[in-house]
């Protein structure tokens, strides 16, 4: 569109460079807020698709780093309940070694009665491990344990665990004594089988440990994966905004000075008189 330059009453030259002078400044203003904030999008308005799938995304993140924070909560607990059946099952290679000895026909009574004494003393340590092996103030190899962790951001992705008894009850080792000859060499078979009862409840915890280290790897995974898609719809491209910002500016420079020009030009008409 354009005017006469012998019209004065309306400048239209002036006001189309006083328009693209604003829209200049409102872009100017928009990507330096992009390069304040490292965001493309800072408001629905910028890009309604972005925004709705961004915020999903972030969602779908924060709810792989919670489930993240339980799989390593559970980790340690396995760790702990490890370290105790570990702890037992070193007890019982030495209880197992004193049965042995006692089962021997050359001790003395004496002798058979020390080791009853320290096989005794070493039954009752298992029990205080059991007792001491906790976490948040549950017991973790009574033989009570028994939750659902929570392994993933969806509703069903969780891992039941059950902890077995480590017990000298449940062991099968409560009764033993190094009384006699005779008992002592019943407890070997004894002892024999709460070795393989242990071993097998340690190689549980163990499995469990396998597949959290599994889930780590595949939450972790999976946490860049979404970030990176997220930062791709919502990050600002620095190099970008910035390309543009001085693209601006260089348009704000000749829209001010074509809109001078546009001001001076119905000064024409004065050579008219």
């Amino acid at each position: 569109m354009s005017s006469g330059l012998t019209r004065v009453a309306s400048n239209i030259q002036a006001m189309q460079s006083l328009f693209h002078l604003n829209k200049t400044n409102e872009g100017i203003a928009k990507h330096q807020l992009n390069l304040a904030t490292g965001k493309r999008i800072n408001s629905p308005g910028d890009d309604p698709a972005g925004y709705q799938l961004s915020r999903g995304l972030e969602a779908r993140r924060n709810g792989l780093e919670a489930a993240l924070e339980n799989v390593n909560n559970a980790q340690s607990i396995l760790n702990i309940a490890d370290g105790g059946y570990q702890n037992i099952m070193d007890i019982l290679q030495t209880m197992k070694s004193k049965a042995t000895q006692a089962a021997d026909g050359s001790l003395g009574s004496t002798q058979r009665t020390a080791i009853n004494d320290q096989f005794t003393a070493l039954r009752s340590e298992v029990d205080q491990i059991v007792t001491e092996t906790t976490f948040n103030d549950n017991a973790l190899i009574d033989g009570t344990f028994s939750v659902t962790f929570q392994t993933g951001e969806g509703a069903s992705e969780t891992l039941a665990v059950a902890l077995s008894s480590a017990t000298s009850t449940g062991l099968g080792i409560n009764s033993l004594s190094m009384s006699t000859q005779a008992s002592a060499s019943a407890a070997i078979t004894s002892l024999d089988t709460a070795i393989n009862t242990l071993a097998t409840r340690a190689q549980d915890v163990g499995e469990y440990k396998a597949r959290l280290s599994a889930k780590e790897n595949t939450l972790s995974v999976s946490i860049t994966n979404t970030e990176a898609i997220r930062s791709t719809y919502e990050d600002a491209d620095f190099a970008k905004e910035q390309m543009e910002v001085l693209k601006m500016q260089i348009l704000q420079q000749t829209a001010v000075a074509s809109l001078s020009q546009a001001n001076q030009s119905p000064q024409i008409v004065l050579s008219l008189f």
